[in-house]
């Protein structure tokens, strides 16, 4: 079970100012500001040994934020703590499987966790970023997708072509077409029930105990300012998901992401990478720091609340 506080893995000073979170939830914060530049956007083994030595034997099980989604492969540390076999649920925009390096980034680090065998399946929710469309897909795991293991369900997305990949038969989605060009249509959160779908979906898990890492990235900007594109579920919407799995599930681990923080990076190639990867049109430096923190902390708050109590 998670335990009744909360944890921030302090990168980049997004979280800590956040005092009514802090207080509430008696918060154990762990410094790691002077290795946030250089695990920003993706880890390098020796920024990834200092960040375990600094976990050391803190508890698996608390409810921690890493700040920006920036860091959201840090969520991979996090699952390795564990043993038992599990199911991880991520709530996110985008989907985080892409084959392609640095090995573990923001970007890749889904692709990670299910290299743990006691990661016996990956629930994706939430998803409705181009990084699913035609063209983009070509670098994502859909061989994941075989025998289940991995079930990516987007809130809404038009098909997606893909070119001489396999898309192995999923609950998720349903592929037309030859080998070398197929269409996929998903199955969209949108045209359902979520409470009833998502009651659903958590009595199929192959496992009772259940990871949870959500990115608010997946939310609408009314509910979260983030260093990516906005997301189009609700508040209400996710926090009714979260209630369902815990109805349904022992949650063991959860981590929280998508704060915003100003990008800083360090060496030449990590500041080149991270200006083509941002989006371009997202720009939440220009609104007050006071006003990005409160929208942000309500959220916070409403989330641990529905995991915690």
């Amino acid at each position: 079970m998670l335990r009744p506080y909360i944890r921030v893995l302090d990168f980049d000073a997004s979280v800590v100012l956040q005092q009514n979170l802090i207080s509430r939830y008696n918060a154990e914060i762990i410094s790691l500001q002077d290795v946030g530049p250089r695990a920003r956007l993706w880890l390098d083994a020796a920024a990834q040994e200092e960040i375990e030595k600094k976990l050391g034997v803190a508890s698996r099980s608390a409810v921690t934020f890493l700040g920006s989604g920036d860091f959201h492969h840090i969520s991979s540390l996090l699952l390795g703590r564990f043993e038992e076999p599990l199911t991880l649920i991520v709530f996110d925009f985008h989907p985080d499987w892409d084959i392609l390096p640095p090995r573990l980034g923001c970007g890749s680090w889904v692709n990670r966790a299910l290299e743990k065998k006691n990661v016996l399946k990956c629930i994706l929710t939430g998803i409705s970023s181009e990084d699913i469309s035609t063209g983009y897909i070509q670098t994502g795991n859909l061989k994941s997708f075989r025998n289940n293991r991995v079930e990516l369900y987007t809130y809404s997305h038009k098909p997606t072509v893909t070119l001489f990949k396999t898309v192995p038969p999923s609950e998720c989605c349903v592929s037309r077409g030859k080998f070398f060009l197929k269409k996929i249509f998903w199955n969209e959160l949108r045209e359902k029930n979520i409470p009833a779908f998502f009651a659903g979906l958590m009595k199929s898990l192959p496992s009772r105990t259940v990871y949870v890492s959500i990115d608010k990235d997946c939310l609408k900007n009314e509910y979260a300012i983030t260093n990516w594109e906005e997301g189009k579920l609700t508040l209400e919407q996710l926090i009714v998901m979260l209630k369902v799995i815990r109805q349904n599930c022992d949650i063991i681990g959860a981590d929280i992401t998508g704060d915003f923080s100003p990008v800083s990076v360090h060496g030449s190639l990590k500041k080149i990478l991270i200006s083509l990867d941002h989006p371009k049109g997202v720009h939440p430096e220009i609104l007050s720091s006071a006003y990005v923190r409160g929208i942000n902390e309500k959220t916070n708050l409403a989330l641990v609340s529905a995991l915690l109590e």
